[in-house]
Order: structure tokens, then sequence, then C-alpha cells
């Protein structure tokens, strides 16, 4: 900072200035400023300067995974809320793993984080005990608790299900299928699990059978996954529709259909969840239930300014909900 105020030709704290607030520096010093810092690759040090400020401009986000597009544009929406005002995420992943969600969340905390975004409402005790004593805003997005931790942006996968159940008893199918990962052991995917849940329940309210709700293979979502959990259901006989609780598992069991000699829609419908661009581009294009990732992000950044500046009448739950996409998939 010295070589900086040097070269610029001002004192150091109109450096610390320009850099904290710059609009307490006039703009010919914040321009001489600015470029005595290009001019010698000058980075601040955000810790040394958190010691005073009790900031250090870092939210910790934690997901299960980037390899699925909508947590990656989350991130996206997140630090294009947060950045203008010299916040970036550090981000952390679980890979649907309890355990490995609180290990993750002790390195998060040690590095002492401004605020802190964590995917889903299902965390282990530990975990749970730690957000609640973290002392910093906490959001928990990609879900709709009933009595969130702090705070919470999201919809209700429940719901999505129940949606699900209604679109394709209502396109004429009475033997409906839903897919979805295996619901034991420590990995799991807990709003699909959701998800299925209410396709189950919307069933079940329309009169019609649940028993080809399966699950199978792992929580990572990927393409073989549902080619595998289509192929299992069409060992059992197979059904005339068929939801997926990611539009990265449709994509699979639509793969496995065409392998077949299957037709979609004519002889299986298929919706699926998320709303990824392989679902539109692929043939037949994936009807599915479509959520805003971005959305998610963008709204959660500006709820986490607001507490960070203080703002008591913050909501407590924002829920973005839902739409439906009808693509050619359930014809």
């Amino acid at each position: 900072m010295r070589d900086v105020s040097r070269l610029a030709g001002v004192s150091p704290m109109t450096v610390s200035r320009t850099l904290a607030e710059p609009g307490l520096v006039s703009e010919e010093a914040r321009a001489r400023v600015l470029a005595a810092v290009d001019r010698l690759g000058y980075v601040p040090d955000r810790g040394a300067g958190g010691l005073s400020s009790r900031r250090t401009g870092f939210v910790a986000l934690i997901v299960p995974t980037l390899t699925n597009p909508n947590f990656a544009d989350t991130a996206a929406g997140l630090t294009a809320a947060m950045r203008p005002r010299g916040y970036q995420p550090l981000i952390g992943v679980t890979g649907y793993s309890l355990a490995e969600e609180e290990v993750v969340l002790r390195a998060m905390l040690s590095r002492r984080p401004d605020a802190i975004v964590v995917a889903g409402m299902r965390h282990s005790p530990a975990a749970r005990d730690l957000l609640a004593r973290a002392g910093v805003p906490v959001v928990e997005i990609w879900d709709r608790p009933e009595m969130p931790i702090d705070r919470a942006v999201g919809f209700s996968n429940y719901e999505a299900g129940r949606l699900a159940a209604q679109t394709l008893i209502g396109l004429g199918a009475t033997r409906i299928a839903g897919l979805g990962p295996e619901r034991t052991g420590e990995v799991r995917d807990f709003r699909g699990e959701e998800r299925l849940r209410g396709l189950r329940d919307g069933l079940r309210q329309a009169g019609l059978p649940d028993d080809l709700i399966l699950h199978h293979g792992r929580a990572a979502g990927a393409f073989a996954q549902g080619a595998e959990a289509m192929a299992e259901l069409l060992a059992r006989g197979g059904a005339q529709a068929v939801f997926l609780v990611s539009d990265i598992s449709a994509f699979g069991a639509l793969m496995e259909c065409q392998r077949r000699g299957l037709r979609v829609p004519q002889d299986v419908r298929i919706l699926g969840f998320g709303d990824f661009e392989i679902g539109r581009q692929c043939v037949p294009p994936l009807s599915t239930i479509a959520v805003d990732p971005v959305g998610i992000g963008r709204r959660t950044g500006e709820l986490l300014l607001g507490l960070i500046d203080g703002e008591a009448a913050a909501p407590v739950v924002v829920d973005l909900g839902f739409r439906l996409v009808l693509r050619e998939s359930t014809g």
C-alpha cells in the first residue's frame, strides 16, 4: 500500500479509502490510485483487512455437485448479485453426502465467511448446530423448508412431484412410473426423494397405483443412472408415462428407449425436471418442470446483502416456484 501511495502521490489512507470506500475519494485521486494499483499489480490483503472490519469478503456456497448445470447457474446468479459489493463465493461440494457437508462446513467456518449458502434443508445434527451458531446470515436454497435455520430461497420439491402426477394423469396415463436414485446409504438426493414423494401422493389421490416408483443407482444423477432405471422399469413391464427426478436421468432413459426401439411419446411418455440444455436439444425434446437456477442465486445474493446491511424486514422464505414446460417427449 505504501508503494501504491508513493507512485500515486497520495497518502496511504487515501489508497485505503479508494479500495474500501471509493465514494469517499475524489475522482482524480481515485484514478491515480487505481492506475498505480494496475501498474504495480497490487492485490489488497483481505485477511488483514478483515481483522479490523470483521468482513472477509467471501460467502460460503455449499452445493452437492457442479456437474449439474443448475447448481453452476445458481453460483453464477449469486456471484452476479454480490460481486458489485465486493463479495465472492467460495464453493464447497458435498457429493450429496451429509457427512461431507459437515466437513465442508467446518472448513468454511474456519475461514470466517460473511454468510453461508447451502443447498437443501436436510443436514446432520452437527451441521445444523454449526449453521445455527455460525453468527452470520445462513440461506438454505433449492428447497422450501417450513422452519429454515435462518432464511430460505427456493421452491417446494414435493409440489413439483405432485405437478408431475397431475400432468401425466391429465395426458391420459393411468400406469405411471417415477424413477430416482437410491434412498438408502449415506449419499442421498433428498430433494429428488421429495419430488417422488409428491408424485406418489398425487397418484394415490387420483386412485392410481404407485407400485412403479423405483429407486436405482447413486445420487449423482448421471445419464447411465436414468438408462439403468428405465431398463429396470421395462423389465417389470414398463409404464405408459415416466417421471424422472432430473433431466439428466430423463435423457438417459430416453436413450434407453431408443436403443430398445421404443417410441417416445407413442409407446411411453417421459417427463423430467430442471429444464437442462440437453433436454431442449435432444430428439424428441424433453418435457420438464422448469426452475430458475440463476434467479435462485441472484435472489439469494440480494437477500444476503440486505441481511449483512442489517435489514430486519428481510423475508424468511422466498418461494420462486416452478413451471411446466411441455415438449414432444410427452406428446
